[in-house]
């Protein structure tokens, strides 16, 4: 880490309720989003870890509303663990380290917002699923995290980011993309473009059945992917669920379809194999009995008709926002190589068409459970 930046951090983990000295910091590499530090205090001659990580506002516009959800629906998450008898709070939910003063962020001279987290130990997170156990805990660990949270009392959630899985305004967005084209790179992704704007027929289906009062708008964490589980080092069990920013009102199918992406195909997500690209029924059936076993005491029927959709098509909208960025000039998500947002839509589309030619046996293995 620069030296500057390391001593940066080192006067922004002052403003925190951490006690001891700080000995270390490291950039965590993951994520797309925001700038994520593991940093390590000796508090008595015990070596105690946290994380600070600085909010991108390109992406979170309104930070403060940011740490209100997350502050509400974590104390929330405490007290429903709590009340059920669980243990190891700081291992079931993310806690939040508040400020000298009282609040849940700080904002530095440079108007960076910051805010820092207990670190969960003795678990660890995986790119990818490695067995279809796996997939049944990601299932359980996000189907438990809506039904904690379908209870959550006050007002609505702030949307963090509007429209977030609008696929409709998604769709859109793409075209005008392919319009300006910006970079000069609709060229390079002519099949990718076409193979996306022949799908525009059923964009707007999950839009459609909320808007005639078919689903009910939940509480959603709306980025499932599998490495937002924490699983234990030793039993393999998952522990909570981390990155919260873009938990906010939603519907329950966007978590589940992001979790049919990210868990039932064995290859990450930026794959350039596209033959290694799959929907594997086995993943598929874990990952469902997990979440229906967990989220079934309040789903309803309408709910579970479209799971099996959901995975075509948040699939598909994350590779229209891949593709959307790549024509944009890669404004949004962090790339590591030329082509990268590129390769990740190809990824996507093709898991799309894996899912539409198994959908049918996927819903009639829902209707079963």
């Amino acid at each position: 880490m620069p030296l500057y930046r390391e001593q940066h951090l080192q006067e922004v983990s002052q403003q925190f309720q951490i006690y001891g000295q700080i000995l270390h910091a490291e950039p965590c590499k993951i994520g797309h989003i925001n700038e994520t530090y593991t940093a390590t205090y000796d508090q008595g001659g015990v070596l105690v870890r946290y994380i600070h990580q600085r909010i991108n506002q390109t992406v979170f516009r309104q930070p403060v509303a940011v740490m209100e959800n997350v502050m509400r629906v974590t104390t929330h998450l405490r007290q429903k663990l709590v009340a059920l008898g669980a243990r190891q709070m700081t291992r079931r939910a993310l806690t939040v380290v508040p400020t000298r003063d009282g609040k849940s962020y700080y904002c530095d001279g440079n108007g960076e917002f910051w805010r820092t987290f207990v670190f969960v130990e003795r678990v660890q997170s995986f790119e990818s699923v490695q067995n279809p156990s796996q997939a049944l805990e990601a299932g359980k660990a996000f189907g438990e995290f809506q039904a904690l949270l379908a209870d959550l009392p006050g007002e609505r959630l702030h949307e963090t980011i509007p429209d977030f899985h609008n696929t409709r305004k998604r769709f859109d967005a793409l075209r005008r993309a392919i319009e300006v084209d910006h970079c000069n790179r609709a060229q390079f992704a002519s099949r990718e473009i076409e193979f996306a704007l022949r799908q525009e027929s059923w964009v707007s289906t999950l839009l459609d059945a909320h808007a005639r009062g078919d689903i009910p708008e939940r509480i959603t964490h709306n980025d499932t992917k599998f490495n937002n589980v924490m699983l234990d080092w030793e039993t393999g069990r998952a522990m909570c669920v981390v990155d919260l920013d873009t938990v906010m009102p939603g519907l329950v199918h966007y978590d589940f379809g992001d979790m049919v992406r990210t868990t039932t195909s064995p290859t990450l997500e930026d794959e350039k194999d596209l033959s290694k690209v799959e929907m594997q029924m086995p993943m598929f059936e874990a990952l469902a009995r997990g979440y229906v076993g967990a989220a079934s005491g309040f789903l309803n029927p309408a709910e579970r008709r479209y799971l099996a959709f959901a995975g075509r098509l948040i699939t598909f909208t994350i590779g229209i926002r891949f593709l959307a960025d790549y024509l944009a000039g890669d404004t949004y998500f962090r790339v590591h190589r030329p082509d990268h947002n590129l390769d990740r839509s190809r990824t996507q589309f093709k898991l799309v068409e894996s899912i539409m030619q198994q959908e049918e046996a996927m819903q009639k293995l829902i209707d079963s459970l």
